[in-house]
């Protein structure tokens, strides 16, 4: 007989594969507490307690029983071990916690988990997950023979880790390629409605039972808290968050998604997720149907772009593409200026450069399909995506 931890009614547990653990279908991510991200990460400002305080006991009380952070995420485990610790006293066995790391050796990945339990005040992590494979580079480095990733196989032997996953924004070739090391019993990464592409990393890893985990769906998922008309209308009598959830929830090889949740209204519309679970799939369909035929109002949108991954210009060509298509098909336009901004950062976490016109001059025309003016709709895309940074004139 399996244990639910936390479990209360208006809740869905699911098995996180073969962990073995059963999991709240919402997890609290956090990453999103106030000044979060200011240094130093040890230091917590009485509003950033008391914003993690309030969120941990709306979140319990709603029956979550996972909670998920990071080593990037600033002071998200410091306030976390706080919290949990010296504020609400919860027993440690009483929920589940996921924090990532992404050392590059051995020595620095030892180093890294022994800080975490230390910020978060614990003896062992229930999941650990190498955070960013996001290249094939990154890839062989995490899982090479010596390197961090058996670092963390070998401190699951000793029982400080319970279970080795991994995060990702990689291309879905580079994460089927980490999901068949059979190295990880669980994967975090993007999918969602306004971003399918990895479907088949997540039918993949359903195949070897690993724990599917879904990173952002609200905000990396299309900023759904601020959803154009277009979409709201077309998803009643759910919210756009609300049906996103259930469109993901729908493939049993999704477990949990994690929800970015800041404040009490944000809980009250996670629970309108399961109040409206009576809606049955063809309705569900039926939305999604409604959804789909919105790409007919651009006759260039139904081009993905995925055969010019990696072109010598250097632009992302898909991801550009995918934001062009949100802006022309769903009025999408504030999300998509949101995401290419990004661009330019010059990281492996959203890769790619602006599409000026000496970058669009360097694309590769040979693997153009015939009929598909992509270089206007490149140029197009970055007309109204491309906010120039803002520098004050020298006197």
């Amino acid at each position: 007989m399996f244990e639910i931890l936390n479990q209360k009614e208006g809740m869905e547990y699911r098995r996180f594969g073969k962990t073995e653990v059963y999991l709240s279908t919402i997890t609290l991510g956090g990453m999103r507490f106030k000044q979060g991200q200011e240094s130093p990460k040890d230091k917590i400002p009485n509003d950033t307690l008391e914003h993690c305080l309030q969120t941990v006991q709306m979140a319990f009380n709603a029956g979550i029983n996972h909670i998920e952070t990071a080593w990037g995420y600033g002071k998200s485990e410091t306030v976390y071990g706080r919290v949990l610790n010296d504020e609400l006293s919860v027993p440690r066995n009483s929920y589940h916690l996921m924090t990532k790391g992404n050392a590059l050796s051995a020595d620095e990945m030892y180093r890294m988990v022994e800080s975490q339990l230390r910020l978060l005040q614990t003896d062992y992590l229930d999941f650990y997950g190498w955070h960013g494979i996001n290249n094939d580079d990154l890839l062989k480095q995490s899982c090479k023979t010596g390197g961090p990733v058996e670092v963390l196989h070998k401190l699951k032997e000793e029982g400080v880790i319970k279970h080795i996953g991994f995060s990702t924004h990689a291309p879905l070739e580079t994460i089927v390629k980490a999901i068949e090391t059979d190295l990880f019993e669980f994967v975090n990464l993007h999918y969602y409605y306004f971003d399918q592409r990895n479907l088949p990393a997540v039918n993949t890893a359903g195949d070897k039972d690993m724990g599917v985990f879904i990173i952002s769906p609200n905000d990396k998922g299309g900023q759904l808290f601020k959803a154009p008309e277009k979409i709201r209308k077309a998803t009643v009598p759910l919210t756009p968050i609300q049906w996103n959830a259930r469109f993901c929830l729908q493939n049993p090889a999704i477990h949990t998604l994690s929800f970015g949740i800041t404040d009490p209204d944000h809980f009250e519309e996670m629970k309108g997720i399961f109040l409206n679970n009576d809606l049955g799939a063809e309705e569900i369909n039926e939305i999604k149907q409604k959804l789909d035929s919105f790409i007919n109002d651009d006759p260039f949108a139904a081009y993905d772009g995925y055969n010019m991954q990696n072109d010598p210009s250097g632009i992302n060509i898909p991801q550009l593409l995918r934001l062009r298509k949100l802006w022309k098909c769903y009025n999408m336009k504030d999300y998509a200026r949101y995401r290419y901004k990004i661009f330019e950062q010059k990281g492996h976490w959203f890769p790619g450069v602006y599409a000026f016109d000496s970058n669009i001059a360097k694309i590769d025309t040979t693997k153009i399909p015939a009929g598909v003016p992509l270089k206007e709709m490149l140029a197009e895309a970055h007309k109204e995506f491309y906010i120039p940074e803002f520098k004050l004139a020298k006197k």
